[in-house]
């Protein structure tokens, strides 16, 4: 299955798989063993343990004496194309709008709530800019692939 996760460099694709309870990225695998423990068995053959903890969104994965950080990234929470257009993930009604046309917004700030297969979904900002549109109100039905909201860069 193919997800995105945030790094300091940019957004990563990348395309996980499970069988038999592990999970495999790249040729390599890891299967949780409890308490938080994590066993990994790397494309060479050798074995690393580690430990991992969800809090939030966010994953942390303490790894040969390295810690790492894996906050996955909705669908439909980055600008679409080159316009800054917000698109919906999936079908689903919208919650709340949390701005106004011409409020400036900080990336990673969420801009609207959907509930969709009756989770929360936040909409949030690609990166610093002006909300130039806002295309639904609370309690709005909306389509996958909707544009929800747009964005217009801050210039520097």
């Amino acid at each position: 299955m193919q997800h995105t996760f945030s790094s300091p460099d940019g957004p990563i694709e990348v395309t996980l798989g499970k069988d038999d309870g592990a999970f495999a990225l790249a040729g390599h695998r890891a299967i949780l063993i409890g308490d938080g423990r994590l066993r990994v068995t790397l494309g060479d053959g050798r074995i690393m343990f580690g430990h991992v903890a969800k809090v939030g969104d966010v994953w942390w994965v303490a790894l040969g004496g390295h810690t790492y950080r894996w906050e996955r990234m909705e669908a439909g929470a980055s600008a679409g194309g080159n316009e800054g257009g917000l698109i919906a993930p999936m079908p689903g009604k919208v919650l709340q709008v949390l701005v106004k046309v011409g409020h400036t917004v900080e990336a990673g700030q969420a801009l609207m709530v959907l509930e969709a297969m009756k989770m929360e979904h936040r909409i949030v900002a690609p990166s610093d800019g002006i909300v130039t549109m806002i295309h639904f109100a609370d309690g709005d039905q909306v389509e996958q692939g909707a544009s929800l909201l747009e964005i217009e860069a801050e210039s520097e």
